[in-house]
């Protein structure tokens, strides 16, 4: 092993090159990047492993292109410096706006660009299999687990139905007659996902899979990792159930759900298919283009050069007001859904006519700051449910254990900006940013409904809402906390 090893390094060489002049452009992503994976939360506990699997993968099966296709094909150096060029800037305007998820999705592009302008076309679409891998080591599992947990609660309440077993069935919530289960965050079998298709990525490198190969690994990987977590919330339901929800494993389940995974995926593991490498399509070290440079050179200019240069924030003193003339302050426990927002937010709440405003608001005070924070749920979405019957600018939600209804609305200030989504507030900080913005605001809006009908409490929240976006905020002297 260790001889093959040490004849693969030629051949792995050059794109380990690759792999360090992008860790080196891109180096401030990355530190935050390896500061993530050291945290070791669960949605990205192996986000190191998976970059140490990488680099196994490189020194120990480097990538090796269809010769036929290579002789066939240009290898479009400049096309590749083109590309490098447009991923780095791309990237710095992201890292100035501090928008983390997309900077992350840079990474590995970076990784491909680099390798298109050095090694040309065919060596970079041979190296894309690989850089996959390493993509799985991005946080952005994390946007998957609300999908994941709302499939799940459809799926596992259908087959408690299906076992007739009395239970009452809302949303991620399961309720027996001893109790109640939430299928939160944690159910969400994220980590059986991800390692999933890990597990099938590395299967299809190393037999040298082509796009079926790679489509049916995929496949089955994420099926299994889905069907694993449904029968491991099933048995929990089952045990709560039969035990009167007095059984330890309905508190600690860690065990028992990596047992479950285990009978799944060993057989299969076990029977998956093992190709060697053919000794006459064993790959040959790759010529570098040394032009190419000239193109990392321009990315370091116009990336971490530019990038530094532009990094220079001035914030004014004072906070925003909403004009709420005649209308007493409110506390913020006081709100019918009561909100939970970072605490280096500066908040104000107001009671109008029974509507409740809320405002919370941030300011970026230097380049290592974000314009708009990171926020953390707001409130206890397995407790306060979303009401199936919407209507547009406001949403209702119910409280499964006291059966209150509230309508809430909500819209982000990005500077100048405005919108009702958190996502395309996170994407406005670019323009805002280049306008010199350093302020955000999130406003809230509730009312809480009356036994019979939300109609009313509806009417008042839109309204309401729609004249606070008709004037604009006031700027007072306060300082933020």
């Amino acid at each position: 092993m260790l001889r093959k090893t040490l004849q693969n390094i030629p051949v792995a060489k050059p794109y380990l090159l690759a792999t360090a002049i992008a860790v080196l452009i891109f180096l401030p992503t990355w530190i935050r990047l390896a500061e993530a994976w050291l945290e070791f939360e669960q949605v990205l506990a192996h986000g190191l492993a998976t970059a140490l699997i990488f680099l196994w993968l490189v020194i120990t099966h480097p990538p090796a292109p269809n010769k036929a296709l290579t002789h066939q094909q240009r290898p479009f150096y400049k096309t590749g410096a083109l590309a490098l060029i447009v991923i780095t800037l791309g990237w710095a305007v992201l890292e100035l706006a501090r928008i983390d998820t997309l900077a992350y999705f840079a990474l590995p592009a970076g990784v491909a660009g680099i390798t298109w302008a050095l090694l040309g076309w065919q060596r970079m679409i041979s190296f894309l299999p690989y850089i996959l891998v390493l993509s799985l080591s991005l946080p952005f599992w994390a946007d998957l687990v609300p999908a994941l947990v709302h499939l799940a609660s459809a799926v596992v309440g259908t087959w408690v139905s299906w076992m007739n077993m009395p239970a009452l069935i809302e949303g991620n919530s399961i309720t027996v007659p001893f109790g109640r289960l939430v299928i939160e965050d944690g159910c969400s079998g994220i980590r059986y996902f991800a390692i999933s298709i890990l597990l099938a990525a590395m299967t299809s490198i190393l037999n040298d899979y082509r796009w079926r190969g790679w489509l049916a690994s995929l496949s089955i990987a994420i099926t299994l990792a889905l069907i694993v977590n449904w029968v491991r919330i099933t048995i929990l339901v089952v045990v709560g159930y039969q035990s009167e929800m007095q059984s330890d494993l309905l508190t600690d389940h860690e065990l028992m759900g990596w047992l479950v995974y285990g009978a799944f995926i060993i057989p299969v593991m076990y029977f998956s298919p093992v190709m060697k490498r053919n000794p006459d399509n064993q790959a040959q070290p790759a010529r570098i283009n040394k032009k190419g440079y000239i193109a990392i050179a321009v990315a370091v200019l116009i990336g971490p050069v530019a990038l530094t240069l532009a990094t220079t924030t001035t914030a004014q003193p004072g906070i925003w007001s909403l004009n709420m003339a005649n209308s007493p302050k409110a506390e913020l426990q006081s709100l019918p859904i009561p909100l939970s927002m970072p605490e280096a937010m500066n908040q104000q709440a107001w009671r109008k006519a029974g509507t409740w405003v809320l405002l919370a608001q941030s300011q970026r005070t230097n380049a290592e700051n974000k314009l708009v924070p990171y926020l953390p749920p707001q409130f206890n979405r397995s407790q306060w449910l979303r009401e199936s019957n919407q209507q547009p600018g406001a949403t209702a939600y119910r409280n499964i254990l006291t059966r209150e209804r509230v309508v809430m609305a909500q819209w982000y200030q990005v500077g100048d900006y405005r919108t009702d989504s958190y996502r395309n507030a996170k994407l406005l900080q670019i323009p805002a940013l280049l306008q010199g913005a350093t302020r955000f605001a999130l406003v809230t809006l509730q009312a809480p409904c009356t036994e019979r009908s939300c109609e009313s409490a509806y009417n008042a929240v839109i309204n309401q809402k729609a004249a606070l976006q008709a004037q604009p905020f006031t700027l007072k002297n306060d300082s933020f906390q």
